[in-house]
């Protein structure tokens, strides 16, 4: 998280804002600043991405959801996200992130961010997520037993959200994977 005034800013004011339901859409109003563009002056793609982060944790404040979630000494952490680019969203330009939590599967969590401006829509991310403990991922058992409403979000994932959430997939981290390209000649 490389916007530590903005993130204490959306945790203040999500502490203040009445509670949400994890079907809701959550949306925080945001502006380009400096910080965020790149040479041709609008905002840069990976920033986009960090943005997302600040949705994401007003949506765990909301739905009070984070404080369960500290209390077992569980972290959230993306593990394959997508994102389409619209339009532009250029220096001093308000814009609306709007945070959808799509649901649940046996082991992650799945997210949907959308940057809006003057009501149309710049860009689209879905995100694929899972909670994490010093023993690894946690298993969603434990996860409904934490909030029992996730069980209400098993299954309401997109089909193709859920594919492409496969097919992105890459082994785990105690695998040996090398980097190795196809067309490359080996040594």
């Amino acid at each position: 998280m490389k916007y530590y005034l903005r993130m204490l800013l959306v945790w203040w004011r999500a502490r203040r804002a009445p509670a949400r339901e994890m079907k809701d859409i959550g949306r925080i109003p945001f502006r380009v600043g400096i910080r965020d563009i790149d040479v041709l002056g609008h905002m840069n793609n990976g920033t986009f991405l960090t943005v997302q982060d600040l949705g994401r944790l007003d949506w765990m404040l909301r739905t009070r959801t984070l404080r369960a979630f500290q209390s077992r000494g569980w972290n959230a952490v993306v593990a394959r996200q997508t994102i389409a680019y619209r339009r532009s969203l250029d220096f001093g330009v308000d814009y609306i992130l709007e945070t959808r939590f799509l649901g649940v599967d046996e082991r992650n969590f799945y997210m949907e961010h959308r940057f809006v401006s003057g009501g149309q829509l710049c860009a689209q991310a879905f995100v694929v997520g899972r909670f994490i403990s010093k023993n690894g991922v946690v298993p969603m058992a434990e996860m409904y037993a934490a909030i029992p409403e996730l069980a209400e979000f098993h299954d309401l994932v997109p089909a193709w959200v859920l594919d492409w959430g496969e097919a992105a997939r890459l082994p785990s981290a105690g695998s040996d994977v090398p980097s190795v390209w196809s067309n490359e000649p080996r040594a």
